[in-house]
């Protein structure tokens, strides 16, 4: 036993030591609170001296030392401090949902005693540290929820008492590691919506302890191993959304009696559905959904009762009562609450079952079958149901007015059917419902006045049935409706009623094919919401209201085969996001407006078979021989020469004629003198404004400055033949500049594009100024380098406005993909090749992450598309024309607050401008991204978004997915399969017999369509991220690279 002596030399040995730990514990909070940037809930506000750090909020310590460090929810932003490493103490280090960046440091594989590490919901980038295999005492780690890359690191399976790993929602990529199946303790393993390739380790279905594997929506492949359905610890699989095939083995689910949770749909599975599935007594969601299973659906499978039973879209099969006496089974299920089983091949009766379910159930989807007979009355008893979706079936007999009981209906779709009958009244019951389809029946009778009740209804189709009499007014005030009215094809008379324009949110109205009457009623003009408007086929008379041109995001307009007469208004030149108009068959007289001819919007415009006269005009939809029609007008003269119309007379030179000439024009001269004036003193204060930014530019000595008359000298005074291009705000002059600044160039004579402003365009002089601004922000080697710009007046005393860029001598991307030259002879050379193509979309997504992610304000393009990319020597692609880009800025900054909230309208270029920006017109990110994804559908398909083979509303993104990914040849640029036939000197036909060579480029120009697809989708929300699209075109160009193997791959 020691002495008191000896005790208190150990205690004066051992108090500084602790005292020094406890001090290198404090200074590494103090460390990583430093790096906190951002803390809105105050969650560090007690993080002070005036109180010990093991009282912090979030901090718990044992003996002096921190033990757990979480501060989980508080919304902190900023990067975590490598410091934290010295909390050698640490037990659990929970950051579970904040908003920290940057690399996960390296630092935290000291920390030897932690055993719950959570990172998770944040925005960490960089690979897995591998240092974190020194932490062998980690029973928890929840990575999931971040921007990491790299792969599944090997080292894992060194961490022996893990029992929990969550990776999930990252960029994670290469193969599983077949380390993990030594994780004997792992109860969750969860990998899913990464990028990870190859096929599952058959070793991790012996992992004896595992509970849940989720490797949703990933790329795996080839068969599931069979283990897993003899897994008796096993209560979740969760492998959607991958490519795994083959057929399910015939005793899945005998050994699997604790699976709760099955997953397998968006898969390529075959064959039938194991009856053994119903051995897995304790399933609740059972998902077979999006693959290739035929035949009868087991009737054990009813017998299971799961909660959600999902085998949508397989090729299933009921023809009599045996086939569905699964559905009969179900009856029996207290606790089901959706089917889906949709898109398959159930035919015969609708069974009586179906309104035997259990009451609670809320869903129910039979759509897309061949299913016949009448909708059993009995159906109302289902008065939980808030989704019945019996579209597209063989369906006879009336709607019964039973539906009116399903009061918590949200949905009801029962379009494409052959139902007959009234529209029961009962449906103006259903106050909750949001969506009603009952299209393409044949329906007759009038329209129940009380669906105006609906007032939560965002989505009416009648269309396509024999309804007669007037719509009723109450329709016309559900304001509601956001989506879709279409009342087309029936036979509804009357007047359009002035309170449609009580339909401010609809984005779709169409009232064609019936008997409307009347004038096309003037408040229309208030439906600002509307994207598609058509009215054709009626009896409307009188003239095309003005005010239609009030409807700035419309996109459509079809007033084609009414009565309509007068004058087509100049006031539709207006509408800078038209790009169809439709007026043919009517009594329309007079000219046609020269404000058509500046709509650069417009592809599609039909005057056929009016009584036009007059001169057509010469440009804009007008010179475009497949979009503008105009047979039937006999008067008109004039246009393009491709239309072959007779010139137009001379005017007269009659004294009548010169008296009335001078009655008009001295009171018009005096009014423009007016104007004149007033323009004038508006544009010197445009001016100032151009001269004002230009200065701040040039004063930031970013750039040397540049006379006018040096621009005149370096472009042989703007010779045509120094021409390289025009656009809408101005032309662009090659030049050889001298500069004596050597900031700008290596040489003293360098060769430019000098961009000179048309200050008579509307919108040039923000152009300038908005390119100014933007490009003195930015450096990056994929964004257009600007060399000076230019405000001053011209050798006629003229404002003149002009920007100087590095002249790139492979001009725009859009000649190298659209110009014939390229495909002469049916051969390849010349055009891009796949590997060029690739390094085309990586240098175009990393610029536009830089804009996005670096830039601060971040920058938003808004007119991104093949011509404003343009080619270096060395085929580096860099980013051009910021005449539309934005900053977004925080509102409290009172520089440029006007950009905050700034809108476009519809600004951009039609088939590459977001669709959002035709409603909202609020500038963001993803339009960007939308815009991104258009141009690499375009890079790959060789097929812009205005070709003529996308007609009727088809877009590049639907006309690219209707052949993704199995019919990828069928959309692919020619120049590509040329290539790849005749680089691996195979004949010119198909890719049928796959070489080597084949599979590489074909898995590439696969994996960069899907990136494409996943940025044009049309909401917003289901975009990728612009840092994530770019992390993953490196990955696929990297990996084709590495495909090659010792191939020459500068020949791709």
């Amino acid at each position: 036993m020691a002495t008191p002596v000896e005790s208190a030399l150990v205690l004066l040995l051992v108090l500084p030591l602790a005292a020094a730990a406890a001090d290198t514990d404090r200074e590494a909070l103090v460390a990583f609170k430093a790096g906190v940037t951002s803390d809105p809930t105050g969650a560090l506000r007690s993080w002070n001296e005036t109180v010990h750090f093991c009282r912090w909020a979030g901090v718990r310590c044992t003996a002096g030392r921190v033990t757990s460090l979480n501060v989980s929810m508080s919304r902190l932003a900023g990067e975590l401090s490598p410091a934290v490493a010295n909390l050698t103490q640490l037990v659990v280090f929970n950051l579970t949902s904040n908003a920290f960046s940057g690399s996960i440091p390296d630092g935290l594989g000291l920390l030897r005693r932690m055993r719950y590490l959570s990172l998770c919901d944040n925005a960490f980038t960089g690979e897995i540290p591998d240092a974190l295999h020194n932490c062998t005492g980690l029973e928890v780690a929840y990575l999931n929820n971040n921007n990491l890359v790299g792969g599944v690191p090997e080292w894992l399976g060194v961490l022996p008492n893990l029992t929990v790993l969550r990776l999930s929602h990252n960029s994670l990529s290469g193969r599983i590691p077949p380390s993990l199946a030594n994780l004997t303790k792992l109860v969750q393993l969860e990998l899913d919506q990464n990028l990870l390739e190859g096929s599952i380790p058959d070793a991790l279905s012996r992992l004896p302890a595992l509970g849940m594997l989720a490797l949703t929506q990933n790329r795996l492949a080839g068969e599931i191993p069979p283990g897993f359905f003899n897994m008796s610890s096993l209560r979740g699989l969760a492998l959607a959304n991958n490519a795994f095939r083959g057929e399910l083995p015939a005793d899945a689910g005998a050994g699997t009696p604790n699976l709760q949770y099955l997953f397998l749909g968006g898969n390529r599975l075959t064959g039938p559905i194991p009856a053994s599935l119903s051995n897995a007594t304790a399933l609740q969601f059972f998902s077979l959904a999006n693959n290739s299973f035929t035949g009868q659906v087991p009737a054990e499978i009813g017998k299971l009762c799961p909660q959600s039973l999902q085998l949508s879209n397989n090729e299933l099969t009921a023809t009599d009562a045996g086939g569905w006496e699964f559905l009969d089974n179900l009856t029996k299920c207290e606790t089901l609450f959706e089917i889906f089983l949709d898109g398959n091949e159930f035919g015969g009766a609708m069974p009586s079952s179906v309104a035997r379910l259990p009451p609670q159930l809320e869903a129910l989807n039979l759509a897309s079958n061949r299913i016949s007979g009448v909708i059993p009355p009995e159906i109302g008893s289902l008065v939980g149901l808030q989704t019945l979706s019996l579209q597209s079936n063989l369906l006879t007999g009336a709607i019964p007015e039973a539906i009116g009981k399903l009061k918590n209906l949200q949905e009801l779709l029962l379009e494409e059917n052959k139902l007959a009958g009234p529209v029961p009244s009962a449906i103006g019951k259903l106050t909750r419902l949001l969506k009603l389809d009952l299209s393409s029946n044949s329906l007759n009778g009038s329209i129940p006045p009380n669906i105006g009740n609906l007032e939560q209804l965002t989505l009416l189709n009648l269309s396509g049935n024999e309804l007669t009499g007037d719509v009723p007014r109450e329709l016309f005030t559900l304001s509601s409706l956001s989506s879709v009215m279409d009342l087309s094809a029936n036979q509804l008379d009357g007047p359009i009623p002035p309170c449609v324009g009580m339909l401010t949110n609809v984005a779709l109205m169409a009232l064609s094919g019936n008997r409307f009457s009347g004038e096309v009623p003037a408040e229309l003009g208030s439906c600002q919401s509307l994207e598609f408007l058509d009215l054709a086929a009626n009896a409307f008379t009188g003239s095309i209201p003005p005010s239609l041109s009030r409807l700035k995001g419309l996109r459509r307009l079809n007033l084609t085969g009414n009565r309509l007469s007068g004058s087509i208004p100049p006031e539709l030149g207006r509408m800078t996001g038209l790009q169809e108009l439709y007026l043919s068959r009517n009594d329309l007289s007079g000219g046609i407006p020269a404000s058509l001819e500046t709509m650069s919007s417009l592809i599609e415009l039909d005057l056929s078979y009016n009584r036009l006269d007059g001169q057509v005009p010469l440009h804009g939809v007008f010179a475009n021989m497949t979009g503008f029609r105009m047979a039937g007008n006999s008067a008109l003269c004039g246009g393009p020469a491709q239309l072959r119309l007779p010139p137009c007379p001379a005017p007269g030179n009659s004294t009548r004629h010169a008296h009335l000439f001078l009655k008009i024009t001295i009171p018009v001269i005096a009014a423009a003198l007016c104007f004149a004036a007033l323009r004038w003193r508006g544009k010197m204060r445009r001016s100032r404004t151009a001269n004002a930014v230009a200065r701040s530019v040039l004063n930031g000595n970013y750039y040397p400055r540049i006379s006018y008359a040096e621009l005149v000298k370096a472009t042989d005074d703007f010779a045509d033949a120094n021409l390289v291009g025009a656009g809408k705000y101005g032309s662009v002059y090659r030049g050889t500049l001298s500069l004596k600044t050597k900031g700008a160039f290596a040489h003293e004579d360098a060769v430019v594009a000098v961009k000179v402003l048309d200050l008579r365009q509307v919108g040039a002089s923000k152009t300038f100024m908005a390119e100014c601004e933007a490009l003195s922000r930015v450096r990056h080697r994929n964004l257009i380098n600007v060399v000076t710009c230019c405000s001053s007046i011209d050798a006629e005393g003229n404002e003149f406005r002009a920007l100087v860029f590095d002249f790139m001598p492979n001009y725009s991307l859009d000649r190298w993909l659209h110009s014939a030259k390229h495909m002469e002879a049916g051969k390849w050379r010349g055009c891009l090749g796949v590997i060029q193509r690739l390094n085309v979309a990586v240098d175009i997504a990393d610029a536009l992450n830089y804009l996005h992610n670096s830039c601060n304000p971040p920058i938003i393009h808004c007119d991104l598309k093949p011509s404003n990319v343009l080619l270096g020597e060395d085929m580096t692609a860099c980013i051009g024309d910021f005449g539309l880009a934005k900053l977004l800025l925080d509102p409290a900054n009172h520089g440029v607050a006007a950009n905050t909230d700034s809108t476009i309208g519809i600004r951009g270029t039609i088939g590459y401008v977001a669709p959002e920006y035709g409603t909202t017109g609020k500038v963001t990110a993803s339009g960007d991204v939308y815009s991104f994804g258009t141009t690499l559908l375009e890079l790959f398909s060789g097929k812009a978004p205005t070709d003529d083979e996308l007609r009727d509303g088809l877009t590049l993104p639907e006309f690219v997915v209707g052949a993704f990914p199995d019919k990828i040849e069928e959309i692919l640029d020619q120049a590509l399969l040329l290539q790849a036939q005749e680089l691996d000197g195979a004949a010119p036909s198909t890719w049928s017999e796959e070489s080597e060579m084949r599979v590489t480029v074909r898995d590439c120009l696969v994996s960069a369509t899907r990136v494409g697809l996943c940025c044009s989708r049309r909401a917003p929300y289901e975009r990728m991220a612009m840092r994530d699209a770019a992390a993953e075109m490196r990955l696929i160009r990297d990996a084709c690279l590495r495909a090659c193997g010792k191939q020459d791959c500068t020949r791709l």
